[in-house]
């Protein structure tokens, strides 16, 4: 299996993350319709179950990693927060996202702006939530990702991450495994111009750390109530977790 800090969209020097905003930046014109035609809609489902789970928290100051072009941080209008601060690596991603911001009349709640996962612009005890969807497998250095979303977490807030997973039973996994390396990279490629985004997904999400490797990675980052519910026969995961 390849090293998790080695996988990577392209095979060049740069590092991970210069390499996924180049990607993204490639893809940011087709990457909602793809990203919805490619799931056949269910994406917008895994958000919805992303967003309630929040609801015990009430949040009013919300953080959105990895946002892209702001579905999420949309989506998550739904619980009345105040406002929504949305961070991305992709400076061609977060142009489609604020014009769809725009267009939906939301610039007064949701703010986008660039943003590395690694070291976020923001201080201590800063949200009261903070969602990411099909980012975290795109981090450089996972833990220090993670540990930097604890930072800026407030006591008693909660994290919802949604990301892709590997289904184990039959015949799902057969049949998902063929979609994802076959059918996916040939769509995307036909769709997009980057003949190489939809190769490194199903690659990426091989070597990502799921379901309880991945919650006990949040433990020893000091996440407490962490939990996994896998999603549409455990195709994606929705993990939560909460920092005392």
């Amino acid at each position: 299996m390849q090293n998790r800090s080695t996988v990577t969209p392209y095979k060049t020097d740069a590092e991970k993350k210069e390499q996924v905003a180049e990607m993204f930046d490639n893809i940011a014109g087709s990457y909602d319709f793809l990203n919805h035609f490619l799931s056949l809609g269910i994406d917008k489902m895994w958000r919805t179950k992303a967003i309630n789970s929040l609801r015990e928290v009430s949040p009013k100051k919300m953080l959105d990693v990895a946002t892209g072009t702001a579905d999420l941080a949309v989506a998550s209008m739904k619980l009345k927060p105040e406002s929504i601060t949305g961070i991305d690596i992709s400076n061609k991603m977060l142009e489609v996202g604020r014009t769809k911001v725009a267009k939906k009349g939301l610039t007064d709640v949701i703010n986008l702006e660039w943003g590395d996962s690694e070291n976020l612009p923001f201080d201590d005890n800063s949200f009261d939530a903070i969602t990411v969807a099909f980012g975290v497998r795109n981090f450089e250095n996972l833990d220090a990702g993670l540990s930097e979303m604890y930072r800026v977490l407030k006591p008693g807030g909660k994290m919802a991450v949604l990301e892709f997973s590997n289904p184990n039973r039959f015949p799902i996994k057969q049949l998902f495994g063929f979609y994802f390396k076959n059918v996916l990279p040939t769509l995307g490629k036909m769709v997009s111009k980057d003949n190489r985004a939809y190769t490194y997904l199903p690659e990426s999400v091989k070597v990502f750390p799921e379901r309880k490797e991945f919650t006990n990675i949040l433990e020893k980052l000091s996440f407490k109530d962490t939990t996994c519910e896998p999603l549409t026969f455990g195709i994606a995961c929705l993990y939560t977790a909460k920092k005392k």
